[in-house]
């Protein structure tokens, strides 16, 4: 029987960026060779795409994994904390780890079921466009069906650990990524009326963004505007000639965030333009919400209730405004996404984020997200044979 924490440690150890993460495939590959099922592998990324038949023909579900860590320095004092100054920070490690335990029990299983589960190992989630890239691929028809719904489960580092959530609609947010130059004129530190100084003048512009967001958004329709970067100048006795800004803009809905994201050019725009500059607006990434359907979030509930009882399941109030690329497979073929609280510690005291250098993640959960894939395949594949009259 494969070890999962340990699969997981060895990952955390070798976090890679973005679209290229050969190590990391490397281990996933050595953890499901000895199943000798059907892989296909992409030339432009480091995804894996592994085929698990059942007893028959039939359709397909797909279950998808996130790959990339992010360009963190770890924080956490850990065994097998990361020492290369990237880190599995959202908890990627766990949801391969998981899926790969998956695959393992699917194979183990694959009498019970007719058709194919498709594991998609994807990279670049981190806003490296990488589901965009594997949709374009063909991924979706790597059994020749195009899936009748896929699946996936996010870790949250604050979240009492071995909880599932999930709703019908929005599990998590629209996300509009951009980057905002104010552009004035550089001059001598001295002299200040004879330059056009674009640092005074973008952190006008961070406080009134952030005073549009606490005035227009609401618990039941949440806006969040994050200035991650501030980036200007180089010397104290130099006022520079630009500024940029990165900002991560996340609503419920896409109308929403466009909106917002409308709403804030014109704020930021009207800003620069009283004091004699000018505002650039680039957007980098955008993503939609990441919806689940409506059977699909009712069968999420039902599989974690009776696996693990129900104390381990509760409904999202509203949507996490974390965003995720997944929600490109789900706008293709249906399905859900689920999340699972990991907490370490206490979760009803602050405790660090993801995408925190502090932030930890319990993989005692592993095992558990594990079962809880390879049984949600199982029973919608099921729940389509039944439906077909199909028999294995």
């Amino acid at each position: 029987m494969i070890d999962l924490i340990a699969l997981r440690r060895r990952l955390h150890q070798r976090p890679e960026l973005a679209l290229h993460l050969p190590e990391t495939r490397r281990l996933i590959l050595e953890s499901i060779a000895p199943l000798g099922l059907r892989v296909e592998t992409s030339e432009k990324c480091s995804s894996l795409a592994v085929v698990i038949p059942g007893a028959a023909e039939g359709p397909t579900v797909l279950l998808r994994a996130d790959m990339d860590g992010l360009p963190v320095a770890e924080g956490a004092d850990l065994g097998y904390a990361s020492s290369n100054g990237n880190m599995h920070a959202c908890g990627h490690d766990l949801h391969m780890a998981a899926l790969a335990g998956a695959v393992h029990e699917l194979h183990r299983r694959r009498d019970e079921f007719a058709g194919d589960v498709l594991a998609v190992f994807q990279p670049g989630e981190e806003g490296a466009g990488g589901a965009a890239l594997l949709i374009a691929e063909g991924v979706l028809r790597t059994t020749g069906r195009l899936p009748v719904a896929s699946y996936g489960v996010h870790v949250l580092s604050f979240a009492e650990s071995g909880i599932f959530y999930c709703r019908e609609g929005a599990v998590m947010g629209a996300t509009i990524i951009f980057d905002l130059e104010i552009v004035g004129r550089g001059g001598h530190a001295a002299r200040p009326h004879t330059a056009l100084d674009p640092i005074s003048i973008s952190a006008l512009v961070v406080q009134a963004v952030q005073t549009y967001v606490a005035q227009n958004s609401s618990p039941a329709d949440p806006v969040v505007v994050t200035v991650g970067s501030m980036v200007a100048g180089t010397a104290a006795n130099v006022i520079p000639s630009s500024a940029l800004l990165k900002v991560s803009l996340r609503a419920a809905s896409t109308e929403r965030a466009q909106t917002a994201y409308e709403k804030i050019i014109e704020i930021g725009s009207a800003i620069c333009r009283a004091y004699g500059l000018r505002m650039d607006s680039e957007i980098q990434v955008q993503v939609g919400p990441t919806v689940s359907d409506r059977d699909d979030a009712e069968l999420v509930r039902r599989t974690a209730t009776e696996l693990y009882g129900a104390g381990s399941y509760e409904d999202l109030a509203v949507p996490e405004m974390i965003s995720e690329d997944f929600s490109l497979f789900l706008s293709e073929t249906g399905g859900a996404f689920a999340l699972v609280g990991a907490a370490v510690g206490d979760a009803s005291q602050p405790l660090a984020a993801n995408h925190s250098p502090e932030a930890l993640f319990d993989d005692a959960v592993v095992d558990k997200i594990a079962s809880f894939l390879a049984e949600l395949a199982i029973r919608r594949l099921q729940n389509v044979s039944a439906t077909n009259g199909v028999t294995g």
